[in-house]
């Protein structure tokens, strides 16, 4: 259809899977399987509720009639209610006890819960693609000198290799921030209204330890082993918080990757991919823009933003239960996720064709690296047996006519200034030996070599398994 807004989320940039995850027919499904596990788990702790009931369930756990929800819902203005009639429709002996002591939250909250983790998962998977190819990068790079930026002016040099890894550092720091947000997802279970579980202790005529053993079945069902151990009615928003604030610092890190790809494709010495047939521009035919790092860069700041709904929301829960989370989530939550996919699946697709200029590199250093290498002709000066600072005179006028003389367009005539100078020590062939630049950039290729040494763990790390193609 062409004549309804759909986000550009799903029909541009999130990965099949993600959209798959929060689709409604896995939301939906997710709320039947729960019920049958409600349900499987009643019936093996004595409650009223069969075995061919269960299966019942099970049997129609996948053909959801939306049209039947939809027009239920615009009746009873309630979705979870709208479903359970829907369902009970097409489980007419498992009507009587579909949702037997639950309450809404049962099927949304622990439905969410699952997603979110399932989610996580992809997005680990994303990042961990990205780590594999900066990974490779940075190894076959590590000892190429370019020019290092401090303010984005001229510093010492680094190696392309270096640069790669402070980009793989950031993400590493993100990696930690989602493991902690997965492994503080526990399950909600079944707990009823407000959290006190009181509809259970009547099912149960006050056996607490039959409730606990039913949440347990319900939970590790689901590949769950624990569930909150106090609860309202819903799993703690303070969660969603967590999530959002993993999904941010990726998103900042990408932001900063995609950034710096973006000024170094300005200065030619780094570029993303670029297709035989693609084009850059409506009007300017020789246009080769870094779209794909503008897109993660335009992508994470929907990130970073979405990410303080969380907060907002957490902040705002009354008591034990208040529904002013639930429009915000349904929006917040899954786009943040669909955001996050897009943004890493671009990121494994530039990082995986990112095309280095070392000519141009090699140029930038040719034309900076006098200046930089100053310090040390200064000292090497002096060994000669000259003043140290009548030395440093010489050299401070000469860089300013060097700078001035470039500044019009011309080459960096440094060094042959300092030669031709009679007052200064060293010859041309002294100078030249001070501009190699290998030998100003430390530990960078040792550093290189000792970080990736640490991330062998990658390999056994899954990622996902559509290929990014953007």
């Amino acid at each position: 259809m062409h004549d309804r807004y759909e986000t550009p989320l799903a029909s541009r940039y999130a990965s099949s899977e993600m959209l798959r995850l929060f689709s409604p027919d896995a939301r939906y499904t997710t709320w039947r399987k729960l019920w049958v596990e409600l349900a499987r788990a009643q019936h093996a702790l004595g409650l009223p509720v069969s075995k061919e009931q269960v299966a019942e369930l099970e049997s129609h756990v996948a053909d959801i009639d939306y049209a039947v929800v939809e027009e239920k819902e615009k009746a009873i203005r309630h979705d979870v209610m709208a479903h359970i009639y829907a369902y009970g429709l097409v489980c007419p002996n498992a009507k009587p006890i579909l949702h037997l002591g639950a309450t809404s939250c049962y099927v949304t909250d622990n439905a969410d819960l699952i997603l979110y983790r399932d989610a996580l998962t992809l997005i680990r998977g994303g990042v961990t693609g990205v780590l594999k190819n900066l990974r490779a990068f940075a190894r076959k790079y590590k000892d190429t000198p370019t020019l290092g930026y401090t303010h984005y002016q001229s510093a010492q040099p680094t190696t392309v290799g270096k640069r790669a890894c402070l980009w793989m550092q950031d993400l590493l720091l993100d990696l930690a921030e989602l493991d902690d947000a997965s492994r503080a997802i526990r399950f909600l279970g079944c707990r009823g209204t407000v959290g006190t579980e009181a509809s259970f202790m009547s099912l149960f005529d006050g056996d607490g330890e039959k409730i606990d053993e039913m949440n347990r079945r319900i939970a590790a069902a689901f590949g769950f082993h624990e569930c909150y151990p106090v609860c309202g009615q819903t799993y703690p928003r303070k969660l969603d918080s967590r999530i959002l604030n993993a999904l941010s610092s990726i998103a900042q890190s990408a932001y900063r990757f995609a950034s710096d790809m973006r000024l170094l494709q300005h200065d030619r010495q780094l570029e993303e991919p670029f297709e035989a047939a693609q084009v850059g521009s409506s009007a300017m035919a020789y246009k080769r823009n870094p779209m794909r790092c503008e897109r993660i860069c335009s992508l994470s700041r929907y990130i970073m933003a979405d990410a303080l709904n969380a907060p907002m929301t957490a902040s705002a829960q009354w008591f034990e239960r208040t529904l002013d989370d639930s429009a915000n989530r349904r929006i917040s939550m899954p786009e943040a996720f669909l955001a996050c996919d897009g943004v890493l699946r671009l990121m494994q697709n530039v990082t995986a064709g990112i095309v280095v200029n070392e000519k141009i590199i090699h140029r930038a250093l040719r034309e900076n690296l006098p200046f930089l290498a100053t310090e040390n002709i200064l000292m090497q000066a002096v060994r000669q047996g000259g003043d140290r600072q009548m030395l440093h005179e010489i050299i401070r006028t000469h860089s300013m006519a060097a700078a001035a003389r470039m500044k019009e367009g011309e080459d960096c005539d440094l060094l042959s200034r300092l030669a031709a100078d009679p007052a200064f020590p060293l010859d041309a062939e002294a100078l030249a030996r001070t501009t190699n630049p290998a030998a100003y950039t430390g530990r960078a290729g040792e550093q290189v070599e000792h970080f990736l040494s640490t991330l062998d763990w990658l390999d056994e790390s899954t990622s996902q398994s559509e290929p990014p193609t953007v």
